[in-house]
């Protein structure tokens, strides 16, 4: 992207590595924080000094603080359109994007950087044993660089985050409330969003419950998945399905602290889905592509989890969290193939070690299966 756009965004939660990847990426440039207090002043009362004192570019780090730095890139980026020389970071999608969108439309790439993936994990041979320690600890890499303990670091990650960034996006009078609603949100991760449930659960109106989604969403701890339009002649689910972006911090919400509470924990399955959800997005992210991934459920209760589109074909995935392959696991992607006359393999991921091929579907253990799916896909 560096090669066709004058600048580069990359956003994405807190702590996900934003600021290591632009300052490793581009060594040469200089870098500076508009969390800084001192820069963050100079660029609201003097955005244009500041951008004239790096006439090679410079990499620019919480930009969103800054919103009248957009308009003046701009001015800058058409006047001299030298590709790479403003790298922007931004952990909120609100202000980075709308900036972009107003200002930058056509001139910037938009990288989206999610923490971790277990193929980077496993390359870097830091991958957990467990599936259930995975889980336990998450992806942010914080908890690989240094010796820190999970639970510590995910308390103080999400103080910081509701202090400091939910402050700044919208007005909350009662903080604990907030946070009760992040806990009720982390205890429906893999389940469809009923927003009327939640906000009933939580003693706020319906309303309060939709602005509070979108927060989550913006500053990326949750994703929402859209159910697929294709019908099959049934009627569908319209309602998205919600997921957080890090299961370590849906597990800590919870209050899973141990791997024997994880081991035998009512939520282990929506939490292996949710990783599994957020494994094959970053699997797009990271390849700088729009994420066309969905998930089929119609009114009688058929569901296939997973739906990666590629053009005008679709590759059903249904995740289990089972060691053992049950007899009923593959009874929804036969009913699926049923109804679609899809062509493409259907694969199963489950926590098991043993790959088999079963007919039209492809059977693997999770980690195996994603490398095979994001390789073809």
């Amino acid at each position: 992207m560096a090669k066709g756009f004058p600048v580069i965004v990359i956003t994405g939660p807190r702590q996900s590595g934003k600021t290591t990847l632009a300052k490793i990426t581009f060594p040469r440039k200089p870098y500076i924080s508009l969390e800084d207090p001192d820069i963050s002043v100079l660029a609201e009362s003097d955005p244009r000094r500041l951008l004239q004192s790096y006439p090679n570019g410079v990499i620019l780090d919480e930009v969103q603080r800054a919103p009248k730095l957009f308009s003046y890139l701009q001015t800058i980026v058409d006047a001299d359109v030298k590709p790479g020389k403003y790298v922007l970071t931004g952990s909120q999608q609100f202000g980075l994007l709308s900036g972009v969108t107003q200002s930058l439309a056509g001139r910037a790439g938009l990288v989206q950087l999610l923490p971790l993936s277990a193929d980077e994990l496993q390359r870097a041979k830091k991958l957990p044993k467990s599936t259930d320690e995975l889980m336990l600890k998450g992806f942010y890499p914080s908890l690989y660089s240094r010796k820190v303990d999970p639970q510590d670091w995910l308390a103080s990650y999400l103080a910081t985050y509701i202090d400091r960034d939910v402050r700044q996006l919208i007005s909350v009078r009662d903080f604990s409330l907030f946070r009760r609603f992040v806990r009720m949100c982390a205890a429906r991760t893999g389940q469809l969003l009923n927003l009327s449930s939640l906000a009933s659960d939580c003693g706020i109106s319906h309303n309060t419950a939709a602005a509070w989604i979108s927060v989550l969403e913006a500053s990326y701890l949750i994703y929402l998945l859209r159910p697929h339009h294709k019908n099959f002649n049934k009627r569908l689910v319209k309602t998205p399905k919600l997921y957080f972006c890090d299961v370590g911090l849906a597990s800590y919400l919870l209050g899973i602290d141990s791997l024997q509470s994880m081991t035998f924990h009512a939520m282990r399955g929506h939490l292996f889905e949710t990783m599994i959800i957020t494994e094959v997005l970053k699997s797009f992210w990271n390849n700088g592509r729009e994420a066309n991934i969905f998930f089929w459920r119609d009114n009688k209760g058929l569901e296939v989890d997973l739906l990666i589109e590629t053009g005008d074909s679709l590759t059903p995935i249904e995740i289990k969290s089972g060691a053992t392959i049950a007899g009923d696991y593959l009874d929804s992607l036969h009913k699926w193939i049923g109804l679609s006359k899809n062509k493409k393999p259907a694969w199963l991921l489950y926590d098991g070690d043993k790959r088999i091929a079963s007919g039209q579907v492809e059977i693997a253990p999770w980690v195996m299966g994603l490398r095979e799916l994001i390789k073809h896909n």
